[in-house]
């Protein structure tokens, strides 16, 4: 008797919740869309050819150049030609200000895990306070260290690892 009850309360509620759901019909219908002989108008002329959106990562590496600074061994310092490349992307940064990037700080394959972590982090820190003297939010920047574990160039010479010394300005696509 109790399973014949609940099964029958449970198919009761079944159809209620289902007849509930039905949809009425709106008392008025709106109007139909409106059919024009005339063309459309073209859109307004834009960089013809140029696929680069506007605060997009492809227009960061346009205006900026490049994306990545380099170090010397065993050095977080911003030189020169980093400061040039950091400048670059501090116009830029100030042209979106709602664009948020993140800093990663690279090292060679050279020495310890530990020690490089904590190589990549000071590259990437040293980045982060070269564009913050240049106007930058500090909020904006955040920074991230990979250490010897993302290489660009695989090698184990001069030039890999000189690649491989870096901070890179990631901006989201």
């Amino acid at each position: 008797m109790t399973k014949t009850m609940t099964k029958t309360l449970l198919v009761g509620a079944a159809l209620l919740a289902i007849a509930g759901c039905a949809k009425k019909p709106p008392a008025q219908l709106p109007p139909a869309p409106a059919t024009s002989t005339e063309p459309t108008p073209p859109p307004p002329p834009s960089d013809v050819g140029s696929s680069v959106v506007p605060g997009s990562r492809a227009d960061f590496l346009a205006q900026s150049g490049t994306d990545t600074v380099h170090f010397g061994t065993d050095m977080y310092d911003i030189d020169s030609d980093s400061q040039m490349i950091l400048s670059k992307q501090a116009v830029w940064l100030k042209r979106y200000p709602a664009v948020a990037v993140t800093i990663e700080g690279h090292a060679d394959e050279r020495g310890t895990r530990e020690y490089n972590l904590a190589l990549g982090d000071r590259r990437a820190n040293a980045a982060k306070n070269f564009l913050v003297s240049q106007g930058i939010s500090s909020s904006r920047l955040s920074t991230i260290s990979y250490g010897k574990e993302r290489p660009v160039a695989n090698g184990s010479d001069e030039s890999a690892w000189a690649e491989n010394r870096r901070a890179v300005t990631v901006v989201p696509q």
